[in-house]
């Protein structure tokens, strides 16, 4: 391996060791070794895979610093794979020269507002692992095109946008495991349009990825946020994470937007399971959504909602806990929401304690002018007005469901409430305990009610 000090780096932080680094990629057998100490760039050192060969980064156990002090990536790793991940559309190049770039061991310090941690450019099983990154616009940045993709036990901290930013990329096969990312001011995750296929974000800790208390003329930041209403993002797992954060403005703690055409593509085949998220505006906010599954999650304390769904299809959300924990004294608010949406399922949810409506209007649970809706299986217990809501809905099933208040002075005025017009609705085998006027209000036109 190419040892940076027998190039002529020297490691003090202070003196510029662009060049003694170049020299050591090219000069050398492709393997950069960083020892201990602080290696100071003012330019990105490039690694071409097809002209250094196979290439590494190999820092010394994390004792091993790049202060980026210029623009641009302190690392950008460039291949020529234009293929798939079809071991038949990978060339002989590639397999010779490029296959498996591999960085770890070392920390990205940014110095200069401009600066990025690694960017990777159609690259084919690149591994990033061991990395901190911090100070910098983006942690790490994948652009134009990259396959079979591996992020693992990295620190994406205190970026100025995002930690993992995936920037309107080609994108298939990628895991992102066992990293913190967590203060990057806009998201910790971030995929901005492309064709994002195959991605799984697992065992992580994505937190406080915000500016709390910034008011913004957008919607806020988020910990995860998929933007594909130009683009296409699908077959994506979210699972076994924390994700959580301070409320801020439009904030939330997985946002998803697909695209508005009405076509599948867009924001399709996404599961969101076993992770918690809270303390945000929103915990899940979703639009244009198509076939999604949310299950075995804990979320709690939504600003505003729990979860927000608009014009979203096909929809699965079961066996999730969701509570408003917050303290009496703050404004009540927690709900989840579902505006023109269809086939929407929930089955097996625990909610306790929401807050959304009033006295007159809405529930704890709210659908408006959706289509094709089964609630059941639901506990809804202590809603702080009512428990749900239809209002302008066709062919709705809502059977199983508990909906009580059990506090000593109860204070939800309805179990279910029913506005505007409602078609094709059948409201059976519920319990309706506790409600202070009545458990069923509203309109029955084409309502059908045995509890």
């Amino acid at each position: 391996m190419v040892e940076a000090f027998n190039f002529g780096a020297s490691g003090d932080g202070v003196t510029d060791d662009s060049a003694a680094l170049e020299h050591a990629l090219t000069a050398g057998d492709g393997v950069l070794r960083l020892h201990k100490g602080s290696f100071r760039l003012t330019r990105p050192l490039v690694i071409d895979l097809a002209k250094t060969g196979y290439a590494a980064v190999i820092g010394d156990g994390g004792a091993s610093r790049l202060v980026m002090a210029g623009a641009g990536p302190a690392i950008k790793v460039v291949g020529t794979h234009r293929g798939t991940s079809m071991p038949k559309s990978v060339t002989d190049i590639t397999w010779q020269k490029e296959r498996f770039p591999t960085l770890s061991g070392f920390e990205i310090l940014g110095e200069h507002p401009e600066a990025v941690g690694i960017e990777l450019v159609r690259t084919i099983q690149p591994t990033v692992s061991q990395v901190l990154v911090r100070r910098c616009r983006y942690g790490i940045h994948l652009t134009e095109r990259n396959r079979n993709v591996l992020i693992t036990d990295c620190h994406l901290y205190d970026n100025e946008l995002y930690g993992l930013f995936m920037d309107r990329c080609d994108l298939h096969q990628t895991n992102v495991t066992g990293c913190h990312i967590s203060f990057n001011k806009r998201a910790g995750i971030k995929s901005l349009g492309g064709d994002v296929h195959n991605l799984q974000i697992t065992g992580n800790d994505i937190e406080y990825n915000n500016r709390p208390g910034v008011d913004t003329a957008d919607e806020g930041g988020a910990e995860v946020d998929f933007d594909a209403v130009e683009g296409t993002i699908s077959e994506v797992t979210l699972s076994s994470n924390t994700i959580q954060a301070t409320v801020q403005p439009g904030g939330a703690n997985v946002r998803i937007r697909g695209s508005e055409s009405g076509k599948t593509q867009g924001a399709c085949l996404i599961a969101i399971t076993g992770n918690v998220l809270g303390s945000n505006t929103r915990g899940l906010d979703l639009a244009h959504v198509y076939r999604m599954t949310v299950t075995g999650n804990t979320i709690y304390d939504g600003g505003e909602y729990s979860i927000l769904a608009r014009s979203c299809r096909g929809l699965a959300i079961g066996s999730n806990t969701i509570c408003w924990k917050a303290d009496e004294k703050l404004p009540a608010r927690d709900g989840l929401l579902f505006e023109d949406c269809e086939q929407v399922a929930l089955i097996g949810l625990t909610a306790e304690r929401l807050c959304s409506g009033s006295d007159n209007a809405g529930a704890g649970i709210m659908f408006h002018g959706c289509r094709d809706i089964q609630v059941s299986g639901c506990q809804i217990v202590d809603p702080l007005f009512a428990g749900l809501e239809l209002r302008g809905c066709v062919r709705c099933v809502l059977t199983a469901n508990s909906i009580v208040d059990r506090r000593d002075i109860p204070r939800m005025k309805h179990a279910i409430r029913l506005a505007g017009q409602n078609r094709d609705v059948m409201i059976q085998h519920n319990l309706l305990r506790g409600a202070i006027e009545s458990a069923i209000t509203g309109p029955r036109e084409g309502v059908f009610v045995r509890n």
